[in-house]
């Protein structure tokens, strides 16, 4: 993928479509946005110059115009980085808001720590117990997503599915009139649209990376709405656990959830690599730590070193990071999604769905490698 460099305005420089109406009077967290945005003299963005190929197939299918000129995001140094918001922040955060945080599971509950510094958290979980290490760390719980959202200037998701989100936002009209509606959950991109249709103040902002980048702020993150102000907002805010280099603007929310499902994509089909590496090597009598050192020259070595703890007996799959049920989810998203077959992803469900019956969904998606001889 080609890049240039430019400078341009922190998390803008995205047309927005035309005939797009949008409300006339902004909520107070988008004029905190508006009121904070400059342009940092050097400040670097860099832009793919070629999207065409998924921009291609998504637009097939999308009413709204996408813009292959996406930006990733790289906001400005602590030094010429504006306060955003009030009370202001010495670090240039945005500060004081009220946030309800809705789906404190694994990944959910590291994003909404990052919050709890500067801003007044309500958090809500289909299974209360969950949410108890937030509350033991300041936030206040919620004993259902209405009460959560009550008074809220935003309110951000992390729920397992887009099913989850038609249940507990979309037929309850859980998202009050102009409030910032941002969606860190996995979706596929007509998912996306759906949610965007109903609620237009949607911005689907998926996260890419394990807990461990989640705890650091290094995650991937991708912001997708095609209003510019909201998307200023809500990268703003996902500055807590976004790696500075990995935050990525995009003009719709189909857009962010393609971005997501391409990221899992790899993971997926390189999951199912290393697993086939392994059967391949063992064939010929190999021991997995001797298989696991000869891929560092290849292609797998990303997953290798990401799983490697798990399949050399370091770490356990209970809990892990990210679980069979999670990938497997996420993959046949994708599967939905592609006019055309995926059989390294079909070969991957297959896998998961493997371990979903041996009673491992819910551990990490390792275990397609450490159990792989107990099938």
């Amino acid at each position: 993928m080609t890049v240039t460099t430019a400078p341009t305005p922190a998390h803008t420089a995205y047309a927005v479509p035309t005939g797009m109406d949008f409300m006339a009077q902004p909520s107070p967290p988008i004029e905190m946005a508006q009121a904070t945005k400059k342009i940092t003299e050097g400040h670097r963005r860099l832009k793919p110059s070629d999207l065409s190929s998924a921009a291609a197939h998504t637009a097939s299918k999308a009413p709204e115009k996408i813009n292959t000129n996406h930006a990733i995001s790289q906001p400005p140094s602590s030094g010429a980085r504006m306060n955003r918001g009030e009370p202001a922040h010495n670090d240039g955060t945005l500060g004081g808001m009220k946030i309800a945080f809705l789906g404190t599971g694994r990944m959910g509950t590291e994003l909404a720590r990052h919050l709890l510094k500067n801003h007044e958290l309500t958090v809500w979980n289909r299974t209360a117990e969950r949410a108890q290490p937030l509350v033991d760390a300041g936030a206040a719980l919620a004993d259902s997503p209405t009460a959560a959202v009550e008074g809220a200037e935003v309110i951000i998701t992390s729920l397992f599915g887009p099913d989850d989100i038609r249940e507990q936002v979309i037929d309850t009209n859980l998202i009050p009139e102009g409030v910032t509606w941002i969606d860190t959950t996995t979706v596929s991109p007509e998912a996306a649209r759906e949610f965007a249709a109903a609620v237009d103040s949607y911005v689907h902002a998926p996260v890419v990376g394990s807990l461990g980048p989640a705890r650091e702020g290094k995650l991937g993150v991708y912001v997708g709405t095609p209003d510019d102000d909201r998307r200023e907002l809500a990268m703003t805010i996902a500055e807590l656990w976004a790696d500075e280099n990995k935050l990525i603007g995009v003009e719709s929310a189909a857009t962010a959830a393609i971005g997501k499902l391409l990221a899992n994509l790899a993971l997926a089909v390189t999951a199912e690599g290393v697993l086939e590496a392994l059967h391949l090597g063992e064939s010929e009598g190999l021991d997995s730590e001797v298989i696991l050192e000869m891929l560092d020259i290849t292609g797998l070595a990303f997953m290798k070193n990401m799983k490697g703890p798990f399949i050399t007996g370091e770490r356990n799959t209970t809990p892990g990071d990210f679980t069979v049920d999670a990938l497997c989810k996420d993959a046949k998203l994708m599967e939905m999604t592609a006019n055309k077959p995926l059989p390294a992803v079909a070969a991957a469900i297959e896998r998961f769905e493997e371990q979903q019956a041996m009673g491992h969904g819910d551990q990490d998606f390792s275990s397609i490698f450490v159990f792989r001889n107990k099938g």
